[in-house]
């Protein structure tokens, strides 16, 4: 077996100069994102990157986030009941100190990369020993922290894990990433169309009408820092509206993914005369387009079945510009799936350092996850 190092860095500034060589197939691993997280990460979040080295050169890198979850002032708002307080009081008081192997901000395996074939029994024993060593870090500044979770893996990614060092972890499926396959021979958005069944050419239609009098925009920066306050405001009643949140993104998150990310990052404005009442955002991550955060005014959405019609748009610029798939994420899977994406289950793995509540974490994680009853569409003949 070989023999692997790691090490852990809190700076970017401190990374190896072949860091982004390593993570040359993965925008949320490079550096001009990782900049973006280290100066706009949420105010209750930490990041550390991880380079691993086969003696002394780099073949691997990684990201780890932590949270405090006694800094959030809402876990989401959406839901109401008796089931919500008791997860929210058993956040507050035994897992507040949570330390993420990969990204928690977005869906997707998103948090390793290795320029070499390395077997899964290898990665299981790097990411445990990454979990521990940054552990060992936060014991010396006197934090304990509750819960270790790696994230997100695809169902082969999850088998070969399990049968390495993650084999006594407790093994979770959230809600699927919802990801749309695009057919190579739709070169444009008629051709999309066209693919629909009556039902859904009748939505498509039905929303693009409603849309009348909205203006989309694509916003450069200097616009995005003149709506900024705007921008968040959106931002903030969709993410505080969520059945479930565990960070609120930093006011000049998106001003600074347009600095570091250039063309690469795209917002796109809603406007009604002037007054901007939604956006959606956009990574291109190689041949595969990332949906981002997104925003939106509560009653126009309505009015102007406005979500929809971001979604819409998103799947016509990913084809029009030869996207291979997009990458929607979770939540809202049914008007996902109405608009052509399809469900892919992808799993976690966690663990609680109190040996006691580990020993019963797969009865009590489901009974705190949101409950989930969707349908999913079929929108093509």
């Amino acid at each position: 077996m070989n023999t692997y190092s790691l090490k852990i860095y809190t700076s970017i500034a401190l990374l190896p100069n072949s860091w982004d060589d390593i993570a040359i197939d993965n925008a949320f691993l490079q550096k001009a994102y990782l900049e973006v997280l280290e100066s706009s990460a949420p105010t209750n979040m930490q990041c550390f990157y991880i380079g691993i080295f086969e003696e002394t050169q780099l073949i691997g890198v990684a990201l780890a986030q932590y949270l405090n979850l006694n800094k959030l002032e809402s876990f989401g708002e959406r839901d109401k009941c008796l089931k919500t307080f008791i997860r929210n009081f058993i956040f507050k008081n035994f897992a507040s100190h949570v330390l993420f192997l990969g990204n928690n901000m977005i869906t997707g395996q998103n948090g390793y990369t290795f320029k070499k074939n390395i077997s899964y029994q290898e990665i299981s024993k790097l990411l445990l020993d990454c979990a521990n060593e940054i552990i060992s870090y936060f014991k010396n500044e006197g934090t304990t922290i509750h819960i270790v979770s790696f994230k997100d893996f695809y169902e082969k990614g999850a088998r070969e894990l399990k049968k390495n060092e993650f084999a006594s972890m407790y093994e979770f499926t959230a809600q699927p990433n919802m990801i749309f396959e695009l057919p190579n021979h739709w070169k444009t958005n008629d051709d999309y169309v066209a693919a629909f069944s009556k039902k859904y050419r009748d939505q498509y239609k039905r929303a693009l009408k409603k849309s009348d009098g909205v203006i989309v925009k694509e916003l450069s920066l200097e616009e995005i820092i003149f709506n900024e306050e705007r921008i968040y405001q959106l931002y903030y009643y969709v993410a505080k509206n969520a059945p479930f949140n565990t960070f609120f993104l930093d006011k000049k998150h998106f001003s600074t993914f347009k600095k570091q990310c250039g063309n690469r990052f795209i917002l796109c404005g809603y406007f009604i005369e002037n007054q901007l009442v939604g956006f959606h955002t956009l990574l291109l991550n190689g041949n595969v387009l990332e949906t981002y955060f997104l925003g939106y005014d509560e009653q126009i959405q309505k009015e102007k079945m406005l979500y929809l019609n971001m979604l819409y748009n998103m799947t016509k610029f990913g084809i029009e510009n030869q996207f291979e798939k997009i990458l929607f994420g979770r939540t809202a899977l049914e008007i996902k799936s109405s608009i052509g994406a399809a469900p892919i289950l992808m799993s976690g793995f966690i663990y609680h350092n109190n040996k006691f509540i580990n020993r019963f974490i797969d009865k009590i994680f489901p009974k705190l996850e949101p409950t989930l009853v969707w349908q999913q569409r079929h929108p093509f003949k």
